[in-house]
C-alpha cells in the first residue's frame, strides 16, 4: 500500500507572521522531521491562498486578517520547509478545505490502494477540514493525522479538532 504525506499550508503567516503561534513555530523541525520519512514522489503540500480582496470575502468578514495573499512573503511555505517540497505537488486552495485534491486522490485511490497522513497548519480549520474531505470522498482509504506535527488556533481548539477526527473515524497519532 502506497501511503501519502499531506503537508497542509505550512507558511509564514501560519507560522509566525500575520496568524503565527508559538505552537505553529514548535511544530517546524517535526514536521521537517516527517517530510524526510516519505520518498519525495509521495509528499502533497497545499496552500491557502487568497487574492487582494480576501476582506470582501465571507471569509475575510469572520477572520479580518489579511494574510496568505498570493505572492505576499506570508503566502509563502517556510523556506526550509519549502526545500524539502521541491518535489512535492503543490495545491493552492482558496479556502479551507481542498476539493480538487480529494477529486485527486480518489482518482489514485481508484488505481492503486493508498493511505493518506496529513500534518501541519491549523488542525482545527484547515487540517481538519481536508481530512473530513478526504474521508467522506474515499471512506475506505485509511487517514491518519499526526498531532506532534500539527498546531491549531488555541491548544484547546486543536484538542478539539483532534477529537473530531477520532470520532470520524481518522486515526490520530503521537497526541
Amino acid at each position: 500500500m502506497r501511503k501519502i504525506l499531506i503537508v497542509i499550508d505550512m507558511q509564514n503567516d501560519f507560522i509566525d507572521a500575520a496568524l503565527g503561534t508559538k505552537e505553529a513555530a514548535a511544530i517546524v523541525e517535526n514536521v521537517k522531521e516527517k517530510i524526510r520519512s516519505y520518498p519525495a514522489e509521495d509528499v502533497i503540500a497545499t496552500m491557502d491562498t487568497h487574492g487582494p480582496d480576501y476582506m470582501n470575502t465571507q471569509e475575510g468578514k469572520f477572520l479580518p486578517v489579511p494574510h496568505c495573499i498570493k505572492g505576499s512573503e506570508g503566502w509563502k511555505i517556510r523556506a526550509d520547509i519549502a526545500a524539502l517540497l521541491d518535489r512535492a505537488a503543490i495545491y493552492e486552495k482558496p479556502t479551507f478545505g481542498c476539493v480538487k485534491l480529494a477529486h485527486d486522490l480518489k482518482a489514485l485511490s481508484e488505481k492503486e490502494e493508498i493511505e493518506l497522513e496529513l500534518i501541519g497548519l491549523c488542525t482545527d480549520i484547515c487540517v481538519v477540514s481536508n481530512a473530513l474531505l478526504l474521508k467522506a470522498s474515499m471512506p475506505e482509504v485509511p487517514i491518519c493525522v499526526d498531532a506532534s506535527c500539527c498546531a491549531g488556533v488555541t491548544v484547546p481548539k486543536h484538542e478539539a479538532a483532534l477529537e473530531t477526527m477520532r470520532s470520524c473515524q481518522i486515526r490520530v497519532i503521537n497526541g
